[in-house]
């Protein structure tokens, strides 16, 4: 029987779908599928509700992924792990330090479930590390006619299908590439002013293997955190980041909210999985109560992008809560927001004020897009002019798949419907 649905999140959406259903195994999504596809509905994936936009919704019930069994396989001789779908990244995280491995790179949130993040493109920072999808060996997911399909990376429709966006099936388990464990260090650096960003943009991106710098627009950066991976030939973190000092309290990415919740900083060493990430796995993420945008810009374009925007940090601030530029590098998957090329990150933490944040969209929308910047497809954004599908040189070979994998439209929805047609 199907359950209420409520809200993502953080409460900026209310989901339209009938219900929600709790599979208790794979066939039973099998089955699932094919009931919809033989009655002409409709069904999507549900992970852990942190998209801000209608991308996880349906006319149809939800399937809550995160209910399936655990699933947890090590292959130390292949480096992978293999995940069931709904998995939380921090929990993955856990269980493979213990094992002495560990996942190149994580988001900012180790809530996330693994197989929504990846279908997304959702990423971590820095100028040599991939979004979180590129490091999928293989794909496990259930499609339109509710047969269980496996895609490994090689195999023709490979890289059309992990940054999926729902529209090809369920997925059921991910197999993701792992490396040795390894420390991480991170420090918070107090204030850069934007002459001293945009003329040095390259040197601050690079300076340390995760890099995060967070914004107001108005008055420059407000802090820069260095993650650096403790290795024999990483330098130490500088007393001292173009001229701007280390902070010398706890800091939270929105100036004056409480820091317990964030990951340990001040230089000390500790476990990839508990620096990388911006936010503990035991606290609630982030502000909650709040929408995100972002959008991805080219690498060679990012100062011009950051140009385009600072005259409109006056329009911005009010509805606003941090904007923080991450480095993402380039990968192959179709609809990758790194694909073929390295992007900055620019991310919008919005105040959950919808009508706001929509009135100001257009704006940003206005200075990025002819710039060759792909939004995050979890994130809020408009495309009132249909560009974005142009920004993908792969976009009409992903609508193939789509009608490969899901023949009868069983994982359409008005997302997609908008999307692809």
């Amino acid at each position: 029987m199907a359950e209420s649905v409520g809200t993502n999140w953080a409460g900026n959406y209310a989901y339209r779908a009938s219900g929600v259903v709790h599979p208790a195994s794979v066939e039973a999504v099998q089955r699932a599928v094919r009931d919809a596809a033989a009655s002409g509905g409709r069904v999507r994936a549900l992970g852990t509700r942190h998209c801000f936009n209608d991308i996880a919704d349906t006319s149809g019930d939800l399937i809550a992924m995160t209910a399936l069994p655990p699933r947890y396989e090590l292959d130390e001789a292949e480096r992978t792990v293999t995940v069931s779908g709904g998995t939380r990244y921090g929990d993955v995280a856990e269980q493979l330090d213990a094992s002495g491995w560990a996942l190149p790179n994580l988001a900012s949130l180790p809530h996330i479930s693994v197989a929504g993040a990846i279908a997304t493109a959702t990423h971590g920072s820095g100028d040599r590390n991939q979004n979180l999808a590129a490091v999928v060996r293989a794909v496990e997911f259930v499609d339109g006619t509710g047969e269980l399909r496996v895609l490994r990376r090689g195999d023709e429709d490979f890289a059309g299908a992990v940054v999926g966006l729902g529209a090809l099936g369920l997925v059921t388990a991910v197999t993701l590439d792992v490396v040795p464990t390894f420390e991480v260090a991170q420090t918070v650096y107090d204030g850069l002013d934007w002459p001293t960003v945009l003329e040095n943009l390259d040197a601050i991106t690079s300076a340390s293997y995760s890099v995060s710098m967070f914004t107001g627009w108005v008055g420059g950066v407000q802090q820069v955190w260095l993650k650096r991976a403790v290795r024999d030939d990483a330098p130490e973190a500088p007393e001292t980041f173009f001229g701007s000092a280390r902070a010398t309290e706890k800091r939270h990415p929105l100036p004056g909210v409480d820091a317990t919740a964030c990951t340990d900083q001040f230089g000390v060493a500790g476990p990839w999985y508990d620096r990388l990430p911006h936010f503990k796995l035991a606290f609630t993420p982030s502000n909650g109560e709040e929408i995100q945008s972002e959008y991805l810009v080219p690498r060679e374009r990012a100062v011009e992008a950051l140009r385009a925007l600072l005259p409109l940090a006056e329009r911005i601030a009010p509805v606003l809560q941090v904007t923080e530029l991450r480095t993402v590098a380039a990968d192959d998957l179709w609809l990758s927001s790194a694909y073929e090329r390295d992007v900055l990150g620019i991310h919008f933490t919005w105040k959950r004020d919808q009508a706001g944040v929509e009135a100001v969209l257009p704006l940003i929308e206005d200075a990025l897009l002819p710039l060759g910047a792909r939004p995050h497809w979890g994130k809020l954004f408009l495309d009132v002019n249909g560009v974005v599908p142009s920004q993908y040189p792969r976009f009409d070979d992903f609508r193939a798949l789509v009608a490969k994998y899901d023949p009868q439209g069983v994982f359409r929805n008005a997302y997609l419907d908008r999307l692809l047609d």
